[in-house]
């Protein structure tokens, strides 16, 4: 189906959920004479912009509360400007890796103009962003033990399946970004990100500008293991030319 189709097809889905108060999967793959998979890539694409809440079977309207909250964290418009410019550093047919976090999974609705990706995640909530995506990227997932405090696998399994293949590109996000030592983190689990570091050609740290100088015990990925780091327009000129002091690129998304 054309973009144009898939454009219309959605702007009905949000005026029957206006009208109805909810919406179910079924009732719309007969109403657009499509399949079931198609609808619920819609409902997720939707949800990913802001429009909707998704449950079992269908989606209702998002909760008074959240639309309200201007300060929500997956839609700030610092994560999407720092989203949307990570995405252009994706050429067609890359290899990607993508760490869970939130900024990180700002950039999988990005990417779904790109063709022929390889994406590996141990983020069972951006797994499952990267399976609605329309053009249909080719999904890897680590694998390992759950670790609550990361929603994320972690571990030796995740460890070796990570070294059974070779990326172009890492993005990461960091809890904080210590202007000698690297990117830091309040995990104590670093040993997955330290491997993906080490698998892949290109390591892209994705941080909005207010974690960095933020001090935080645990350090993650050292400046040596780091070759570009996309921020937003915020960061000053000054904290821009410490961290370039250390080889890396650093963007500043507008």
């Amino acid at each position: 189906m054309s973009k144009r189709n898939t454009q219309q097809r959605r702007h009905v889905i949000l005026s029957h959920l206006a009208e109805q108060g909810e919406v179910s999967v079924d009732q719309l793959a007969n109403q657009f004479q499509t399949s079931e998979v198609t609808i619920r890539k819609d409902l997720a694409a939707l949800e990913n912009s802001g429009l909707l809440l998704r449950r079992y079977g269908g989606a209702i309207p998002l909760p008074q509360e959240i639309t309200q909250a201007e300060n929500n964290e997956q839609v700030s418009k610092r994560k999407l400007s720092i989203a949307r410019e990570a995405a252009r550093h994706v050429k067609d047919h890359n290899r990607i890796i993508i760490d869970s976090g939130r900024t990180t999974a700002a950039i999988v609705p990005e990417l779904r103009h790109k063709h022929g990706l390889v994406v590996m995640t141990n983020s069972l909530s951006i797994a499952n962003q990267i399976h609605e995506l329309e053009n249909e990227p080719t999904l890897l997932m680590t694998g390992g033990t759950w670790d609550a405090t990361s929603e994320a696998f972690q571990g030796q399994v995740a460890e070796l399946v990570l070294r059974s293949y070779d990326f172009d590109q890492l993005f990461i996000g960091a809890d904080g970004i210590d202007l000698d030592r690297g990117t830091t983190t309040f995990n104590e689990l670093i040993g997955l990100s330290q491997v993906m570091s080490e698998v892949a050609r290109e390591v892209i740290v994705v941080v909005e500008s207010e974690k960095i100088g933020r001090r935080i015990p645990n350090q993650e990925l050292p400046w040596s293991s780091v070759d570009t780091l996309i921020t937003d327009s915020e960061l000053s000129l000054s904290l821009k030319q410490q961290i370039e002091a250390h080889q890396v690129n650093v963007v500043c998304a507008p």
